[in-house]
């Protein structure tokens, strides 16, 4: 789409380290979903299932990446990017997905939230818009 800014870098821009946190993403419009949660004490095979549901994500139709963060307390986000709703409401549905929330309600948070958005404009910088 003219005059939108694109979130992948350039091609002949070089990818710092810090780039490499980023999702490559398309020129919008395309869907997020932004998981923040609490953490409890212990991983409890938390490692082990965050990896296969990052691997599981990548594999599904319409997955576009993921960015996360966590910080020394267990607080932690993730927002997962989605070609379209119905993208990420198969996502919802796949059955391993289903049983790694199923564990996540009664293992592994003490709270989380869960926010869906469609992405209508993205910019990045630091030269910005």
């Amino acid at each position: 789409m003219p005059g939108r800014a694109r979130l992948d870098p350039a091609p002949t821009r070089p990818k710092t380290a810090a780039m490499s946190h980023f999702a490559p993403l398309p020129v919008p419009p395309y869907h997020a979903v932004i998981f923040t949660a609490q953490r409890r004490e212990g991983d409890r095979g938390y490692a082990e299932m965050s990896a296969e549901m990052s691997a599981l994500a990548e594999r599904q139709p319409g997955y576009l990446g993921m960015e996360s963060s966590r910080d020394g307390e267990g607080f932690g986000i993730t927002v997962s990017y989605w070609a379209d709703e119905a993208a990420l409401l198969n996502w919802k549905a796949v059955a391993k997905h289903l049983m790694a929330q199923r564990l996540g309600r009664t293992r592994w948070y003490s709270h989380y939230r869960i926010r869906v958005a469609r992405v209508e404009r993205a910019y990045e910088g630091p030269e910005g818009r």
